[in-house]
């Protein structure tokens, strides 16, 4: 039974998932009460998209183990990537009263509070995240973003500064930062940053249009147009694709 856990635990370390699922199944039918491998083998599920199972799995951890804070944890982001926001902060709540220094859970439920149009609930828990874990990247990935959507640009985009301080490669702090830099009309440095996105991630469709946008507001025309039309062919998105060609054919018209 451990060695099939311990297997299991590497191949989930390699992101080998159907194989961790594979032996954490082997582990629990060998001890149907393996608390820890019903938690794993949810993270495991929930990495592959199926969150159903996941929430099965940490519906049995937690009737197991009732006070096994990761089983929440988990639980909350398959709820989160579901879409179902409240019963995520609910988890993420029940985590934090059994260990009120984890961090991730704190910066989670604060996106979750994010999505749910909280901001100011968003930022406490993603200033709680911080103070646990200075560089928790999440936390101010999250927190920039709910700045953004107060308004309050200079915050989000020092935010953004310390989260690629930490992940100098990860595309979507440089999105966030370029969409800051563009309500700021610092087009350049908007430009730079959805330029600096697309190196990362060639195929990253809301680089492509957000930078169109910076190039329309700088009549640049050619050069939003030739963004947008990669955008309308590498979007599998029917709504960006539609806004896509919605604002093509309205910069076409500018550049008459």
């Amino acid at each position: 039974m451990e060695e099939y856990f311990r297997r299991a635990v590497a191949y989930h370390e390699k992101g080998e998932y159907d194989k961790a699922i594979a032996d954490f199944t082997r582990a629990i039918e060998l001890n149907p009460n393996f608390v820890a491998a019903y938690a794993l083998r949810a993270a495991a599920y929930r990495e592959k998209g199926e969150y159903g199972s996941a929430i099965r799995d940490c519906n049995k951890a937690i009737k197991l183990a009732p006070n096994l804070t990761q089983a929440y944890a988990v639980r909350g982001l398959a709820y989160f990537r579901k879409g179902e926001y409240d019963r995520a902060i609910a988890d993420y709540t029940s985590a934090i009263k059994l260990d009120p220094y984890h961090a991730s859970s704190h910066s989670l439920r604060g996106l979750a509070h994010l999505h749910k149009g909280e901001y100011d609930r968003a930022i406490t828990d993603c200033n709680r995240a911080i103070k646990l874990d200075p560089n928790n990247f999440d936390a101010y990935l999250n927190r920039g973003a709910a700045y953004a959507l107060k308004g309050e640009y200079s915050k989000t985009i020092a935010d953004c500064n310390r989260a690629i301080k930490l992940v100098p490669n990860y595309a979507r702090a440089y999105i966030n930062r370029g969409g800051a830099y563009g309500a700021r009309k610092e087009y350049d440095k908007a430009i730079a940053d959805f330029t600096r996105a697309i190196e990362l991630v060639p195929n990253y469709v809301a680089a492509y249009f957000n930078r169109a946008v910076v190039y329309r507001e700088k009549g640049e025309y050619d050069r939003a147009i030739a963004d947008l039309e990669k955008c309308v062919k590498l979007s599998r998105d029917p709504s960006l694709t539609r806004d896509a060609r919605e604002a093509l054919q309205e910069v076409k018209k500018l550049r008459r």
